[in-house]
């Protein structure tokens, strides 16, 4: 298996089919604090998160949702939209607020990259909190190609997210043993992230709040116990996948 590892979306090639040397899988990383809602969410319930980078796509999308039946989560700067159900912290999806909805989401990062790499055939999400368990399905699945793309903040790079980038690569090379299953790293980027992962490995979330997202998060409010949620590693086995065009399911 070969993984490449993007700072953000934008960062992202074009997407090209596997038989033309594009990836066959794919990972969507926000630590702070998109993917780690995802995950959460939907270990605790919820029906599928459908994701949006633009707020109007997904008001009219929950709009044709019976009422009932939906959670609006919006995030911008860190901040709960105005008006809206959620915002991205992982403490607040319980299983009394989103047992069985659907969560439509926008964040002001992490909906961005999964937008970017919506054509790959195996699209996942990741956080710390699942790291080995992603990198156990990318291996089951026999993944030749892997990008996975952080989501940065507002197109610069993201330190949590090549945290947990180097996290699921480490897992997935000790994950990977027998012949002709080996796991290289397809670019600098990606041999960064895993220095990085060693570096930080025993402290994660020092590394959150050193992180310039965690101190602008430390900035508008108390966010602790965020904190300590999104640097928790190997706390979950649920994997988001994508099941149709924008939507992750439990997997």
């Amino acid at each position: 298996m070969q993984i490449a590892y993007f700072h953000t979306s934008e960062a992202v090639p074009p997407v090209r089919p596997p038989s033309e040397g594009g990836p066959d899988g794919a990972v969507v990383i926000d630590v702070l604090r998109a993917t780690t809602t995802i995950a959460w969410s939907l270990q605790n319930g919820a029906e599928a998160i459908q994701a949006f980078a633009d707020l109007a796509e997904l008001e009219a999308a929950a709009a044709a949702w019976p009422a009932d039946q939906r959670l609006r989560a919006g995030e911008r700067g860190g901040k709960r939209v105005d008006g809206y159900d959620l915002g991205n912290s992982p403490l607040a999806v319980t299983p009394e607020v989103v047992g069985g909805k659907r969560i439509f989401m926008s964040t002001t990062n992490g909906t961005r990259s999964l937008a970017a790499v919506r054509e790959v055939p195996l699209l996942l999400t990741a956080c710390l909190p699942n790291r080995t368990a992603v990198a156990r399905r990318l291996i089951e699945r026999d993944c030749q190609l892997v990008w996975i793309v952080g989501s940065g903040w507002e197109g610069d790079y993201s330190l949590e997210d090549s945290l947990a980038a180097g996290a699921v690569a480490s897992a997935a090379i000790e994950l990977a043993v027998g012949p002709h299953r080996g796991v290289h790293c397809a670019n600098d980027e990606m041999l960064a992230a895993l220095a990085l992962w060693q570096q930080w490995r025993h402290d994660t979330e020092t590394c959150l709040r050193a992180a310039s997202h965690g101190q602008r998060l430390i900035g508008i409010g108390d966010h602790d116990a965020d904190f300590t949620c999104c640097s928790a590693v190997d706390s979950l086995q649920i994997v988001p996948i994508q099941a149709e065009p924008g939507v992750l399911r439990a997997s």
